[in-house]
């Protein structure tokens, strides 16, 4: 593989698709709307453009239940035999680790074409497109599909609409642009039907779901004066409640609702035990902290500005001093 070329331009993007035939299009593991949506829109575009397209994603855990409706029937969960021969689209990864514990993923590729909008994002392909300004990746991808003037069609449209929703918080975050909400419309009048996609992403709640929410809220803490939130969830609670992992996800966005809340963590403990023993979610709602270098100081994270994360082997105890120490230090200008 030859060095990295650093570039945002979406234009050595689409030259290395139109040059190419075969395609593993991958996300990182655990995914959310925007991996899932990005994902399925860049999938069906390739296909639109008669190349061949593998979608993949590492590892075995469930999908996120609010997006099991969505048409990935064809997502495989192991590596295809011929990827020596496809070129990798990794599409919403921040680094090489989050395609997943098997290298051959990154270094089987004889290509690896890399979009992203992470700002701390490791530039590990060949091409790199990481444009930090962008909402979500699927902006990034609606951006690509012009360059390579894929037609908008319904299902396109839906998916990097689920792509945007969820990234910007139903439009609610710092990361909500005028170039945002112009997609929105874009889509929208593509077909996109906002309704069907408000009610299966969120008004599909699961009730194992409400009670590890129950458990998160019982056990969570305030320190530094109420501006940091923190609380954890056991390996045991998702087997008691009957909860699979991705349940977890959109839990701490209520710890960071708490009035006068800087930031939030959640802590905890995959149900699998083939990962790292704790998984530590970060958000923060002032605009000044940077939670992405708090996952960086852990060795073992990153992220956005204010939506990061990172993994441990350290007890929960002492992931819960790490963060406060880092954000005591954040906070101080350190």
């Amino acid at each position: 593989m030859s060095l990295p070329q650093t570039t945002t331009d979406l234009g050595a993007v689409a030259d290395a698709i139109r040059s190419h035939d075969r395609f593993l299009v991958t996300t990182h593991e655990n995914p959310d709307g925007d991996a899932l949506g990005s994902l399925l829109a860049a999938t069906l575009a390739l296909d639109s453009l008669s190349k061949d397209a593998v979608m993949y994603i590492s590892g075995e855990a469930p999908l996120p239940r609010e997006y099991t409706w969505m048409p990935l029937d064809d997502l495989r969960r192991s590596l295809p035999d011929d990827r020596a021969d496809r070129v990798l689209l990794a599409l919403d990864c921040a680094n090489e680790s989050r395609l997943g514990p098997d290298p051959e993923v990154l270094h089987s590729a004889p290509l690896v074409v890399n979009v992203d909008h992470h700002h701390d994002n490791t530039r590990f392909g060949n091409v790199n497109c990481v444009v930090a300004d962008a909402s979500s990746t699927g902006e990034i991808v609606r951006d690509l599909l012009r360059e390579l003037d894929v037609e908008l069609t319904p299902d396109i449209a839906e998916a990097l609409y689920i792509a945007l929703v969820t990234d910007t918080g139903r439009f609610q975050y710092t990361n909500t642009t005028p170039k945002a909400l112009r997609l929105a419309a874009e889509l929208v009048e593509a077909g996109a039907d906002v309704h069907k996609i408000f009610q299966d992403v969120y008004e599909s709640v699961q009730f194992a779901k409400l009670k590890l929410l129950a458990r998160a809220l019982e056990r969570a803490q305030i320190y530094e004066g109420g501006r940091l939130v923190i609380s954890y969830l056991l390996r045991g609670d998702f087997a008691e409640v009957g909860a699979a992992e991705p349940y977890s996800e959109g839990i701490i966005d209520y710890l960071r609702a708490v009035e006068g809340a800087d930031m939030a963590a959640l802590i905890r403990e995959p149900p699998r035990s083939d990962g790292p023993a704790r998984r530590v979610s970060l958000r923060a709602s002032a605009d000044e902290l940077d939670v992405s270098a708090i996952a960086r100081a852990s060795g073992a994270g990153g992220g956005h500005r204010q939506a990061a994360g990172f993994s441990s082997d350290e007890s929960i105890e002492e992931i819960t001093e790490f963060i406060r120490r880092e954000f005591a230090a954040a906070r101080n200008g350190a």
